[in-house]
């Protein structure tokens, strides 16, 4: 335990250290300790801040986003995304917030796919299916983290290795993702990743946001923009069908504004399944890999804005359905349904099982590469 102290002593006066060099004198990062999990495991908070005043809070457990600080119209902070105060909580209660996913974003259908002709077998967690990675998935785990900063941003960037076979996935993993937070009010996450050997891989980032924040209840007078004119509707297990379908006609058209809760307790078989909106939107593009403009979100009671912006193909739309108030969250802070929604910029769930879905196979010697921004404002 000593020894654990003094480390965090000397990365705590290194980075004060960086941050005083900076030309505009803002401590832009700094770290201390979150806790102890039971398993004696010490978990690390890092705060990225920018120029006016906007602060983010990252867990080396799991990459986790646990506090997002932002100001509303009248110029009052608050914090617009759900989490714990206690490091536990994370690997006991969470629903996944604000973490990391890994190695395969959402579900692939009964923990089975096979790959150049040999049949894998995950670890089941979820029903029938394998989803977001399994049991001990990326977001149990505490990841290697590199803090830095310039005159502009900040950043905080984690690695992880996952050994061939880890919830039976195959090939040894290197993973990482950068986190960087920037005068603008962006915080951009790179994702890179490397394998020994032919695997499946679906990144992606699991914050659960309440622009109203994260104590405030529902998010349906939410308003939510999708840049998609179609998503890929699902079984009663939530695995896609394999069918792309459109949005036109449906409660599943968000392509102009519209409260998030004004079609969600529609008579639909799709809400149904989802028990409201748990669905991949297929983003607009004009070219594999580009940028794109995939969700934009306004709260009307507060004016705060969320814009995400990404590479990938598609993005999960979620709602928060099965939070039902059992956990405790920060601020002793109990979470009921739909008060916090996430928007998971992702390949499509179970594509090693849909052929005619995008690829989320790497192999040895190509570098798995995305990028999503999250951009916050003010209207």
């Amino acid at each position: 335990m000593k020894k654990l102290g003094l480390i965090t002593l000397i990365t705590t006066l290194s980075l004060s250290l960086v941050a005083c060099m900076s030309n505009d004198q803002i401590e832009r990062i700094s770290v201390k300790p979150f806790g102890t999990l039971n398993d004696g495991r010490d978990v690390q908070v890092y705060t990225l801040r920018n120029n006016i005043g906007t602060s983010i809070d990252i867990l080396d457990l799991g990459g986790m986003i646990i506090s997002i600080n932002t100001t509303d119209r009248e110029g009052n902070f608050a914090d617009i995304t759900l989490g714990f105060d206690n490091p536990e909580q994370y690997l006991t209660d969470s629903p996944y917030m604000g973490a990391i996913i890994g190695r395969y974003g959402n579900r692939i259908a009964n923990g089975k796919f096979s790959l150049d002709g040999q049949d894998y077998t995950l670890a089941i967690n979820n029903d029938v299916n394998a989803l977001h990675g399994g049991i001990i998935g990326f977001d149990k785990q505490i990841w290697k983290a590199v803090p830095s900063s310039s005159d502009t941003s900040s950043s905080l960037s984690l690695t992880l290795i996952s050994k061939d076979g880890d919830e039976g996935y195959p090939g040894t993993l290197t993973t990482n993702v950068t986190y960087t937070f920037d005068d603008e009010n962006r915080l951009t996450l790179d994702y890179t990743a490397t394998t020994d050997q032919a695997t499946v891989l679906n990144l992606t980032q699991h914050a659960y946001f309440n622009l109203n924040g994260h104590n405030a209840g529902s998010i349906l007078d939410h308003e939510m923009m999708l840049n998609a004119d179609h998503y890929t509707p699902i079984n009663v297990a939530l695995i896609p069908t394999g069918e792309i379908a459109p949005v036109s006609g449906t409660p599943m058209d968000f392509t102009s504004p519209k409260a998030i809760g004004r079609d969600i307790a529609m008579d639909h078989q799709q809400l149904e399944f989802g028990l409201g909106y748990d669905h991949n939107w297929v983003l607009n593009k004009s070219a594999e890999g580009e940028m794109t403009l995939a969700a934009s979100v306004y709260s009307v009671q507060t004016g705060r804005t969320l814009k995400a912006y990404t590479t990938e193909p598609g993005v999960q739309f979620y709602t928060g359905n099965f939070l039902d108030g059992s956990f405790t969250g920060k601020d002793n802070t109990t979470y009921p349904q739909r008060s916090g929604f996430c928007l998971e910029t992702q390949h499509f769930p179970d594509s090693p099982n849909q052929p005619n879905f995008p690829s989320t196979i790497l192999r040895p010697g190509e570098q798995y590469k995305t990028q999503t921004i999250f951009e916050f404002g003010i209207k």
